[in-house]
């Protein structure tokens, strides 16, 4: 399948089968992270743009989380340069802390907002410790209508004549429509404007239990030139 998506990003059937993982954070890294999370009782996100590259030189004080940022963009722009040589980073962020409901809610998919023509792009994911990140399995368009009304629903978080979104969610799970990325893992998905010719991947993340928990997550986007 990568070599599918090597020779042609566009190739929808294969996108069908994202996300799958391309590596796994050692295990001291993710103890760690995991634990200068639990540090927050609230949510950071840090978008990575050129304010955050000037604001946190390489050379400049140390932050554990915004160090571990770094060495994750580094390492998935040198894979991505890798299985699509055309490839060029976009935008990406980073959060961290104490999560006490779904960010963001409800099924999504990632946007290049920036390009609104813009069909499917490469975009890798990591949630880190816990709090995983559901995505829906397969080809949405394969669905019965049935199904699909009921991913709708959890899309706005909205009832529907099958049943209100908790419960849905619920069933999705356990049908296996839904299923779960791993944590500690690099995550290649399909970001991109609803082409009718790429296969984006719509997501939603984890309900945190009651109190809520600490997590990390990373994201990084690309676009073809």
């Amino acid at each position: 399948m990568i070599d599918r998506l090597h020779s042609n990003f566009s190739d929808r059937e294969a996108q069908t089968r994202l996300p799958i993982p391309l590596a796994r954070f050692a295990r001291d890294a993710a103890d760690d992270i995991a634990r200068q999370a639990r540090r927050f009782d609230g949510v950071t996100t840090e978008y990575v743009d050129d304010r955050w590259l000037a604001e946190r030189p390489v050379n400049g004080p140390a932050e554990r989380l915004a160090d571990y940022a770094r060495l994750y963009n580094d390492d998935v722009d040198r894979m991505i340069e890798v299985l699509f040589p055309s490839a060029r980073y976009r935008k990406g962020h980073y959060a961290f802390g104490k999560f006490t409901v779904p960010q963001p809610h409800g099924l999504h998919t990632d946007h290049s907002a920036e390009d609104p023509s813009a069909a499917g792009e490469p975009i890798c994911i990591a949630r880190i410790g816990t709090l995983g990140t559901h995505y829906v399995a397969g080809d949405v368009d394969a669905y019965d209508p049935r199904t699909r009304s009921m991913l709708n629903a959890l899309r706005y978080w909205i009832s529907v004549p099958e049943g209100e979104p908790e419960a849905i969610f619920e069933e999705l799970l356990q049908k296996q429509v839904l299923g779960t990325i791993p944590v500690d893992h690099v995550m290649l998905m399909v970001a991109g404007n609803g082409s009718r010719d790429a296969h984006v991947t719509q997501h939603i993340a984890a309900r945190p239990p009651a109190g809520g928990v600490h997590s990390a997550f990373f994201q990084r986007q690309y676009r073809f030139t």
